[in-house]
């Protein structure tokens, strides 16, 4: 279970966030895992697993969502001759042919881009859909007319309808292009507004793949059309007919429409030229203008890809092979430790500059102390790292070796106290993250914190910078929280710092004195307590009502920790349970609320400076503080399920769970984990199980997604 949601998660960054977190080659890995283990358990198969799902589910998305009249699938991976050999050979056994029958591939370039559905009738466009989970997906169509690769109109004898599938994509000059407009373009607005310049506050695009995704996925539509997207397209979806009898007849019939399609798509007649196909497409990588992540094959005749079929997400008739991370050889000059917001110690290799993939890296990340140590790695060390698609390469090998004459050498020492403030650095129970015990205290957490206070999901200070924290916090002028709504006593000292006039210190002021009556969630979320994201915030609020008693909460936290520690030969299970009962219990019963975040509040409010920074902050009583939050409070509709009890179960397919649950919370209703005598109402999903059976045992009212929809839509 945690390895699928470890997935899921990646899954969304990737697909729907446009923000990966780790490596493509760490993802196929990871999946890869996961298949594994459900092909040696299949019993334990679940019907949310990663397997089943294709791309992402576009329920928070600003666009309209468009079913998809034909799925759009996903590929199964290969990496290495031998599987592509059995990928061959598998297609043989399933349609029973003959070894000496003939079977032709298509093989052309996995270009890394955005999967887009497009439909025209009659010849003419009428919709563009993203992929999405790949039974809904976006609306883009406003989007997609601006790009000048896909043609409004058909060339040709069209069917009367034929949905076009392929990839929208960005070349690289075009992105690195990109990001320098971004940057000049907040320039030129911060110089209007009289404001100083911080190019890190910027948002700029971590690779040409997130920046299509993100241009092709704007609201705005006039957005769109200044980003140079481009298109190609692979495949098709609804049609009325289809143009050829093969892969290669309906690719052709595509490029004579119109359309772009691969400059390298080829017939391979045998395993040797499918191999081939890979190696030649994999040489001319670097010099292409665009990234390419691997090769797909595809059975060239169409009556045997409709006899193969589809397993779970992806087709049996085709395959896409990856292609290896690039990796060089370097030396690991140093290793930084840096502290983080939440005092996570992370070690940072500093590199003898390399080239890797046409970018030149100079930092590598080692992760944490338990993968130093499984590296061996010291500074000083040849080592070989890897960098898959635009992430933070990594460290793969240590070529340095005891045997080298290497063995006098000591371990790389990791810190047992915080590089920062000299405080205690440890690692919890079951982690493997080290610490600083310090909070708020330390330099590095403490500015890391003030600029998480300051965040759009926190606060949300406009004016009030990286930069500017840095540089005011440099000047003494900030060590905590309350001290930004100080900031008004120090307007002559801010407008005499290079940069700052009149009116720019004006707007960050006026800025800070908005903020002054905060929404109390906002706040909370912005203290940077571990384990209380926004959600969490928002679920102890509901539960408490005031946040000015969350101190007394948290006394009664710890104190009843204190009274109950857990035992010397106790396993960690039964303690953590008794402590998510009592912090539920404390915090007013939300499903949210477990032990992690008992613990992180009795803690927090423990130590005696972060006590000293809430009373600054907010006060003993209101009015007390800078601040002064009002009571939390669920603003609610009437609706047929006010006063009700609601559970979801299942996959919900135009909604994720947290936006479900925060629709019954705004109908007046409460929206609960478990199925009992006292629930009133079940919503289930595609997969629902053993809730779904116990409401039906119990009589309970069962309805499904659009059944909710209509309640939400009747509500108004």
């Amino acid at each position: 279970m945690r390895l699928a949601r470890q997935i899921r998660r990646h899954n969304r960054l990737y697909h729907a966030d446009d923000a990966p977190e780790i490596s493509d080659a760490e993802y196929d890995a990871l999946v890869r895992r996961n298949a594994e283990l459900e092909e040696a358990f299949p019993h334990l198969v679940r019907p949310d697993s990663p397997t089943q799902d294709v791309g992402h589910d576009v329920a928070a998305s600003p666009l309209s969502k468009v079913r998809h009249e034909v799925r759009m699938m996903s590929l199964d991976n290969a990496f290495d001759d031998e599987e592509v050999a059995e990928f061959a050979a598998r297609v043989r056994r399933f349609l029973a042919l003959d070894a000496e029958e003939p079977v032709a591939f298509t093989a052309e370039d996995k270009i890394d881009g955005l999967s887009c559905s497009l439909r025209y009738e009659g010849g003419r466009l009428v919709r563009a859909a993203t992929r999405g989970d790949g039974q809904v997906g976006e609306d883009v169509t406003a989007n997609a007319l601006h790009i000048p690769d896909i043609p409004q109109q058909l060339n040709g004898d069209v069917p009367e309808i034929f949905e076009v599938r392929g990839e929208v994509y960005m070349e690289r000059a075009a992105f690195r292009a990109l990001n320098e407009a971004l940057m000049e373009e907040a320039r030129a607005k911060a110089e209007a507004k009289g404001e100083p310049f911080d190019p890190e506050s910027v948002r700029q695009f971590a690779n040409p793949r997130n920046a299509a995704a993100g241009s092709l996925r704007q609201k705005d539509a006039s957005v769109t059309a200044k980003r140079p997207l481009r298109f190609w397209a692979h495949g098709w979806g609804a049609a009325s007919a289809v143009p050829g009898e093969t892969q290669h007849d309906v690719v052709k019939a595509l490029q004579g429409w119109g359309l772009p399609v691969s400059p390298d798509f080829r017939i391979c007649h045998s395993l040797d030229e499918m191999y081939a196909a890979y190696h030649a497409i994999a040489e001319g990588r670097a010099g292409l203008p665009y990234e390419i992540d691997g090769v797909v094959y595809k059975v060239d005749r169409l009556d045997w890809q409709q006899r193969l079929g589809f397993v779970a997400k992806a087709p049996r008739w085709a395959l896409a092979r990856k292609f290896p991370a690039e990796r060089a050889e370097t030396v690991l000059e140093t290793i930084d430790i840096q502290v983080g917001r939440t005092g996570k110690l992370t070690p940072v290799g500093r590199l003898a500059p390399v080239l890797v993939g046409g970018v030149t890296v100079t930092n590598v990340t080692l992760h944490n102390r338990d993968e130093i140590a499984r590296l061996g790695v010291r500074p000083g060390d040849r080592v070989v790292i890897q960098r898959a698609g635009d992430v933070i390469p990594q460290v793969v090998e240590n070529l340095t070796r005891p045997e080298d004459g290497d063995e006098d050498r000591p371990p790389f020492p990791f810190p047992d106290h915080c590089p920062e403030c000299g405080s205690e650095a440890v690692a919890e129970e079951g982690e493997v993250d080290v610490r600083c015990t310090g909070g708020l205290i330390c330099p590095a957490q403490r500015t890391e914190r003030l600029k998480h206070f300051v965040s759009r999901g926190a606060l949300d200070i406009e004016g009030l910078g990286e930069k500017t924290i840095d540089e005011f916090f440099a000047l003494g002028w900030l060590e905590s929280p309350a001290d930004i709504f100080r900031l008004k006593d120090r307007r002559e000292a801010i407008l005499s710092l290079e940069g700052w006039q009149d009116k720019s210190v004006d707007n960050l002021l006026a800025a800070v004195d908005n903020k002054r009556t905060p929404d109390a969630a906002r706040l909370l979320f912005g203290l940077g307590i571990r384990h209380i994201g926004a959600v969490t915030a928002r679920d102890i609020l509901k539960g408490i009502g005031d946040i000015r008693l969350l101190p007394a909460k948290a006394r009664e936290l710890f104190d009843y920790r204190d009274a109950h520690p857990r035992g010397p030969a106790e396993a960690i299970s039964p303690f953590k349970s008794r402590m998510a009962d009592k912090a539920k219990n404390v915090l007013g019963g939300a499903d949210g609320i477990g032990w992690a975040v008992g613990e992180a509040l009795a803690d927090f409010f423990h130590e005696d400076h972060n006590l000293d920074v809430w009373n600054d902050l907010i006060g003993a009583r209101p009015g007390g503080g800078v601040v002064d939050p009002p009571p939390y409070v669920v603003e609610t509709k009437e609706s047929r399920v006010s006063g009700m009890t609601v559970v979801f179960t299942g996959k919900l397919e135009t909604m994720s769970r947290d936006e479900a649950k925060a629709q019954a919370e705004r109908l007046g209703a409460k929206a609960a984990g478990s199925v009992s005598a006292k629930t009133d109402l079940l919503v289930a999903g595609p997969g629902a199980g053993s809730k779904l059976k116990k409401a039906e045992e119990l009589g309970i009212e069962v309805i499904d997604e659009a059944g909710w929809a209509a309640i939400v839509a009747a509500a108004g």
